[in-house]
Formats: structure tokens, sequence, C-alpha cells
């Protein structure tokens, strides 16, 4: 009889924590919008390599540019989606900070690429993309998916490898589409898992409940 209430009182704590985490955990991103991120990075590779692109500094800094702007109105668009039309986002501002932990890596981003550019150093560009987008990363990973950080992480040591290790060309944009690219599959894979696994526990427990009425 004790071991019964044991058994039901750790169960109610579980289900006390998770429902703590949930509220914590931010669920505008979208696995989607990534994967898809990933595959424009990797096909503007293709373009960019091919014999009719012009193999100029400030064509390949456009091209990477465009992917970029895509990528951001591609995600943030989901975002506002999410804010805009899902119930759980209950329209309440505090719950973009996420957002704005993104945003400040990304700007920093680019006010280094303007500066690499300027001072003709652009086989810095793509380490250094690299590493901030790394930190965007990391500077989400407690509000989403434990295994972000592991995202994030990769990022960083590619592109520490492009800065300190193995430099390369900014006229060659398959370091930049190839990494891009499974970062991004990867990140996407693991908010879309997370996405799923919420729905199947917020399945079980309302069964359980159910069975309990």
């Amino acid at each position: 009889m004790i071991a019964n209430h044991i058994h039901h009182a750790l169960a109610q704590v579980q289900e006390l924590q998770h429902k703590i985490l949930e509220k914590q955990r931010f669920k505008g991103y979208s696995g989607r919008a990534r994967a898809i991120s990933g595959t424009l990075a990797l096909l503007a590779a293709f373009v960019m390599d091919s014999r009719f692109y012009p193999k100029t500094v400030a064509a390949h800094a456009t091209g990477w540019g465009t992917v970029f702007v895509f990528s951001v109105l591609l995600n943030f668009g989901a975002v506002l989606y999410w804010f805009l039309f899902n119930p759980s986002s209950k329209r309440e501002v505090r719950r973009l900070k996420p957002v704005v932990d993104v945003f400040f890596p990304l700007v920093v981003g680019g006010l280094l690429t303007l500066a690499l550019l300027r001072e003709d150093l652009p086989q810095y560009l793509f380490g250094t993309w690299m590493c901030l987008f790394g930190l965007a990363n990391l500077a989400t990973r407690h509000v989403l998916p434990r295994a972000i950080w592991l995202i994030g992480l990769y990022y960083i040591l590619f592109g520490a490898a492009l800065l300190l290790i193995l430099p390369v060309s900014f006229l060659n944009p398959w370091p930049m589409g190839i990494a891009f690219f499974i970062g991004e599959w990867c990140g996407g894979i693991v908010l879309h898992f997370d996405e799923t696994e919420h729905f199947s526990l917020m399945e079980f427990l309302g069964r359980k409940k159910h069975a309990e009425i």
C-alpha cells in the first residue's frame, strides 16, 4: 500500500517537472525551416561552383548573403507564424526572448563580415560565420532540446578548424555549403523529434488522466 502511494507521488513529481520544462521550452523554431535552410546552402554551393557563376569575392558574398536573408526570413517567419497562430504562444511577447538571444550573434556576424571584406580578408569569413552561428545555437540551449548544444559545438569546432587549421578560399563554396547543410539538417531533426515526442507524451498523459478518472 505504501509502495503504491510512493509510486503515485513519484509519478506526480515527474509530471510536474515535465510541465515546468514544457513551459520553459520554446516551441517557435521549425525543424523543417532549418532543414530547408541547410538545403538552400548546399544548392547555393552547387550554383557558385558552376562555371557560369562569377569567380569574384563580391559575387560569392552576394550569393551567401542571399542564402542568409532567405534563411532568416524562413526561420523567423516560422517563429512569427507560431506566435500569431499557435495557442501555446498565447501571443505573449516575453516568449520571443530566445529570438532576441539569437539576434545579437547574427548582428555581430554582419559587422565582422563587413570588416573582413573591407580589409580584403574574405578567407576568414566561413570560419567566423560558423563560430558565431554556433554561439547563436548555444544561446538558446536552455529553452530548446538538450541536444541543440551539440549543434552549436559542431559549428564552433568546424569554424575554429577553418580559421586556424584548414584555411580555404572564399571562392570555394563547398566547406560552407556542406557544413551548413549537415548542421541545419541535424538541428532540424532535433527540433522535429522534440515536437513529435512532445505530442506523444501529451497524448500519453491525457490517456493516463482519463484512466485514473
